[in-house]
Parts: structure tokens; C-alpha cells; sequence
């Protein structure tokens, strides 16, 4: 088994560039939620000359659409979203700043050369264990598209979430 390498966020392009595919890893800092909806309101902004709700440069995105929490508790389960759901936007997405996504699932190739082409990563959670990551949430909120329901944006602050490189920068590639 693998050493867990323990990631500070924000990410930077010496950090992403040190992790491989089979890395496993514990992310702590600011990531941010979304899911289909968000992600296409994003991308329509972009194509309409709109500034987006968050600045994407460095930021991560977990492909999530958390539970309600129960009382005293920032969020309800937090499991990671089918990512290839999200392929037709994240390209766009990659393109505008963003540097890493967290998903389950493969992603297809215009995600993978996305990634390649602009030093990005892609991270896979565990499916099957939103309970467990919500615990890894220590506080959570509403910045975008709360019209949107559980697929609004949310800045979430997480601490030791757990996640394994699934494309590295040089798109090496777990799935494949």
C-alpha cells in the first residue's frame, strides 16, 4: 500500500505535478461542489461573456450534491457524482482555471487532454461512502445557484478527505 501524501489546498502546479495516477491522498483546504446543472450554468455564462460566480484559477471541484446536514453538523452525506456526467462542460472549465475535479468514475478524452494540456488532475473518491466524507467537511455554504438546490455551488473547508489520483498531469490514467 501506498504512503497517503497529505495535499494543503489551494493546489499549485509543483504540488499537481508530483502526484500520480494511484496516489492516494488526503485533501485539506477549500473545495468547492457541483454538479451537472451548476456546471452548464457555468458554461453558458462563459459563453455568453459572464463573469462566473467563483474564480476557478486553482480551484477544485467536487462533483458532489451533499445531503441536508442534521442539527449542530455543516452537512448531511457528501458522495462523489458519476464524472463523466460532467465531461461535455469540463474542458470549458479546465480552460477558465480550474485545476482539479473529484469524481467517480472515467472520464473520456477531451477531459484527459484538458487535463494534459493545462498541468490539471483529476481526483476519484470512494463511491459508497458519502457518510464517511461528509465527516471530513468542517464547514460548508452556499456561494452560487442556490435556485439550484442540492446542485447549488458550495465552499466547502474539508480536512483529510480522501481521495486517489485517478489522471495525473501527463494523463496517466487508472481507468484505462
Amino acid at each position: 500500500m501506498s504512503e497517503i501524501k497529505q495535499i494543503k489546498l489551494p493546489l499549485d502546479s509543483t504540488m499537481i505535478n508530483g502526484l500520480q495516477a494511484g496516489d492516494i491522498v488526503h485533501l485539506s483546504g477549500t473545495v468547492y461542489t457541483g454538479r451537472d446543472a451548476a456546471h452548464k450554468r457555468m458554461c453558458e455564462y462563459l459563453a455568453n461573456g459572464k463573469a462566473l460566480p467563483i474564480n476557478l484559477q486553482g480551484e477544485v471541484i467536487y462533483y458532489a450534491g451533499p445531503c441536508p446536514p442534521k442539527p449542530g453538523e455543516p452537512i448531511g452525506s457528501v458522495g462523489p457524482t458519476t464524472a463523466s456526467r460532467m465531461d461535455a462542460y469540463s474542458p470549458q472549465l479546465i480552460e477558465a482555471g480550474l485545476v482539479a475535479m473529484i469524481g467517480k468514475g472515467a472520464r473520456n478524452e477531451s477531459v484527459v487532454e484538458a487535463i494534459k494540456r493545462h498541468q490539471g488532475i483529476y481526483f476519484a473518491a470512494i463511491g459508497g461512502v458519502a457518510a464517511l466524507m461528509g465527516k471530513c467537511v468542517k464547514s460548508a455554504e452556499v456561494i452560487a445557484f442556490e435556485d439550484l438546490g442540492t446542485e447549488a455551488i458550495r465552499r466547502l473547508i474539508v480536512e483529510n478527505l480522501p481521495v486517489i489520483v485517478a489522471i495525473d498531469s501527463s494523463g496517466n490514467n487508472l481507468y484505462q
